[in-house]
């Protein structure tokens, strides 16, 4: 079995982000590193709902409070 534990994920840069209207999913293609290794790639699929409350978390943190309150994903 393989650690993850030192493992990032950043937005696969050749890739965007869907919405399925039916579903209401929303998919976030990601690469997976190891340190500065490739180590893969997988998608961050998120319901409505959490896909707002982590703009919303991201633009509080952006806008230089650093602190929001997002429910679930805070």
């Amino acid at each position: 079995m393989t650690a993850v534990d030192r493992w990032h994920a950043s937005p696969a840069r050749q890739a965007s982000a869907t919405a399925d209207s039916g579903t209401g999913e929303v998919r976030v293609p990601l690469v997976l590193f190891q340190f500065d290794q490739l180590k893969g790639t997988a998608e961050l699929v998120l319901t409505r709902l959490e896909a707002a409350e982590l703009y919303t978390l991201l633009a509080c943190m952006l806008g230089g409070t650093g602190r929001a309150s997002a429910g679930r994903l805070a």
